[in-house]
This record gives C-alpha cells, sequence and structure tokens, in this order.
C-alpha cells in the first residue's frame, strides 16, 4: 500500500506561501496598544503566576493568558482569563490599608 499523498506531486505549498500562525494566539487592539494574546492550557501552565488584573494568583494547572505588547516582549504578563476580558473596563487599583476607611 502507498503512503497517502494530501498534495499532487510537486503541487505541495511551498513553506513561505503557508502562513504559520499558533491557533491559541491571537493580536487584539485594546487603548495602550496591540496586544499577542496566547491561551494557555492547564497542562501548559506549570507554575504559580500573579495576575496583574486582580493580584491574586493563578495556581499551577489553571488555564489562562499571556499577553504581552505587539513590541514588547518583555512586558508578558499571565492573566487569568476574566480579568483579561475586563482589562479596558477596569478601575486603576487603590492600596489601602486594612483599617484604612473607604471614602
Amino acid at each position: 500500500m502507498s503512503p497517502r499523498r494530501n498534495y499532487p506531486k510537486n503541487k505541495r505549498p511551498k513553506t513561505e506561501d503557508r502562513e504559520i500562525s499558533p491557533s491559541n494566539q491571537s493580536f487584539e487592539e485594546h487603548d495602550d496598544g496591540l496586544y499577542t494574546v496566547r491561551k494557555l492550557t492547564g497542562s501548559a501552565s506549570t507554575k504559580p503566576y500573579r495576575c496583574p488584573g486582580c493580584d491574586q494568583m493563578i495556581p499551577m494547572a489553571t488555564p489562562h493568558i499571556v499577553a504581552w505588547l505587539e513590541d514588547d516582549e518583555e512586558s508578558r504578563r499571565h492573566w487569568h482569563s476574566a480579568c483579561w476580558a475586563k482589562k479596558d473596563k477596569r478601575r486603576p487599583n487603590t492600596e489601602r490599608t486594612r483599617n484604612a476607611p473607604r471614602y
């Protein structure tokens, strides 16, 4: 039995003709620029991270989102999916002590 061929001989698309893009990576435009967004599965996350949206820990083996500005991969941050969805709607978080009054 001969091996299966999905393309006729010599008609296979060249590698430079095909666009290779991970299916879990996309680009989103927000108020502060264009972000590269990658969705991680639970099995892909091997250590805990702190979410910048809610300042809570993202436990190991939890699906979440990694996002960074298009030009600055050093600004890569791990977010809860819900926190990332509400990123532009958040107000700046005010740090208060436990006994401070809420005005």
